[in-house]
Formats: structure tokens, C-alpha cells, sequence
């Protein structure tokens, strides 16, 4: 019997029924999955402890699993249970999405900028909020870890894999972590950062992708990447062009200086997102 069927075969006994493999790394595996325990559909993600670095079994992963334990939120994708098992292997099973918002991108070549960027974007920020006024970061916001439900219109914020509690200056971060082209300019250049303010500058990059398209900053050369971050933004030749309330806001998360840079609190009170309609769920986890 293959270790994998084995697996199976086991989680089968639990009342599990494993589907198809979502994504692979090295280490890690996401499959869809269905219980008579759990509503809708599921994922877990499989962790093989024995085939992963030292640093994220003894640092990241602690660390991720803390983080899961403790959050609840509309526009975070729920953990139901973790299953820790002797061969080494550790299975997380959550709520699973539809797709997620790098897909919905390429599908639609970019998202309108109202209602729909504007609300998915409202629910990411209110995910964000949650998280800093608890102390924690995120530290790898990217579109690809966006989920979104089957209708587009739910965001659903995953992947806490570079996730830690964070109180702010002076507890500064030092670990190089997340994507390159949602990276901020301290981050590239090696210096410590505020991870809260690296969170908002990556909040920035993924609302611009969402209403262009495109990546603002082109990280070919992650080197000349603060250069070029230095110059501001450019858009485009569109049509409809984006609008100016979201061009400012977008202006104000990309500030190259964190200093500059708004708190989430603050985002989250901008006249252009909260222009649509008020996440009821979000309000009330507050």
C-alpha cells in the first residue's frame, strides 16, 4: 500500500472522503475533501513535518498553528480541526473556496472597480483590521491569498504561514518573508520593519492589481524593485480609467515611507471603501 493510500485510508476511518489535489509544495499538499461532520465543502492541507526545513517546523509552523487556533472571522477561511497523526504528518481542515482572487483576475483581465474590487477589497481590509487589533500580522497579502466564494462576492483571507504576533514599534521584524512583488521597500532593502506597516503597503499592491490588471511594480530585479517604488505608481491607458478616490487611497498604501503609510484602522474608515455597502458580519466580530 502507497503511504498516500494509506493516508487516505486513515482519514476515511475518521469519516473523511479526500478528492482532488488543489496545489503541491514541497513539504505540503492541499485536497478537497467532504464529512458527514462538516457542511459544504472542505481542504485540508497535509504538513509532512519529516520532509520540511527545521526552521519552519520549529518556527513557521508553531507559529501558523497558534495563529489558527485563536482567530475567528467572516472574511477568514475557518479552521475546523487539526489532526496530528505519529508518521510525522499534520492535517488542517478547513472551509474550502471557489476560487481566489489572482483566478478571478486573469479571468476577467481586471476586477471593476465598483462595486465589485471596491467590496472584495472592503472585506480583506475588515480581515486585516481583525488581525492587527489583535496583535497579529499576516506578512504574505497577495491576490493568490484572497479566497473567494462561488458567487466572487465573499473574501475569505488564508495562508498564515509567515503569520506572528506583532505589537507594533519598537518590535520590529527582521525575517525576509512573502512575494517579491508584493513586498515593500524596508523589506526589500533588509531593513527591520513594522510588519503591520508591511501588511498595509501589500494591501496596496493587491488593491491596484484588482483595478488594473497588472503589477505596479515590475520585480524582474528585486534589487532596482525601491527605486522604482520611490518614483510612485503609474496607470495604465484605460478605459474607464480607474476612478481618483481609489487612485488616492492606492497613492496613500504605496507611501515609501512606512511612517507615511496609514494604520489599518485608517484604511478602514476611507470615504471611498465604505461608499459601499457595510459588511454586517464584519461589524459584529468587532
Amino acid at each position: 500500500m502507497s503511504k498516500s493510500s494509506g493516508g487516505d485510508r486513515w482519514l476515511s476511518e475518521l469519516g473523511y472522503k479526500l478528492g482532488q489535489t488543489l496545489g503541491e509544495g514541497s513539504y505540503s499538499k492541499v485536497r478537497v475533501a467532504t464529512s458527514a461532520k462538516y457542511k459544504g465543502p472542505l481542504a485540508i492541507k497535509v504538513v509532512d513535518r519529516r520532509r520540511a526545513p527545521p526552521d519552519f517546523v520549529h518556527k513557521f509552523l508553531p507559529r501558523e498553528l497558534s495563529i489558527l487556533r485563536t482567530i475567528r472571522h467572516p472574511n477568514i477561511i475557518r479552521v475546523f480541526e487539526f489532526i496530528e497523526v505519529c508518521n510525522g504528518k499534520l492535517y488542517i481542515v478547513m472551509e474550502a473556496a471557489s476560487t481566489d482572487l489572482l483566478q478571478l483576475v486573469q479571468q476577467l483581465g481586471k476586477v471593476p472597480c465598483a462595486p465589485e474590487a471596491r467590496d472584495i477589497f472592503s472585506q480583506v481590509v475588515g480581515a486585516v483590521r481583525y488581525l492587527h487589533e489583535r496583535n497579529l500580522v499576516h506578512r504574505d497579502l497577495k491576490c493568490e491569498n484572497v479566497l473567494l466564494t462561488a458567487d466572487s462576492r465573499r473574501a475569505k483571507l488564508t495562508d498564515f504561514g509567515f503569520g506572528r504576533e506583532s505589537r507594533g514599534y519598537p518590535d520590529l521584524s527582521t525575517t525576509y518573508c512573502g512575494s517579491a512583488a508584493y513586498a515593500s521597500p524596508e523589506v526589500l532593502l533588509g531593513i527591520p520593519y513594522d510588519p503591520k506597516k508591511y501588511d498595509v503597503w501589500s494591501l496596496g499592491v493587491v488593491l491596484y492589481v484588482m483595478v488594473t490588471g497588472c503589477m505596479p511594480f515590475d520585480d524582474t530585479h528585486i534589487h532596482s524593485m525601491p527605486r522604482r517604488q520611490k518614483k510612485g505608481v503609474f496607470y495604465p491607458d484605460e478605459h474607464p480609467p480607474v476612478p481618483e478616490p481609489c487612485k488616492a487611497l492606492i497613492g496613500q498604501l504605496l507611501q515609501f515611507s512606512p511612517a507615511s503609510r496609514p494604520g489599518v484602522g485608517q484604511v478602514a474608515k476611507n470615504s471611498w471603501l465604505k461608499s459601499g455597502p457595510v459588511n454586517k458580519q464584519d461589524a459584529s466580530t468587532r
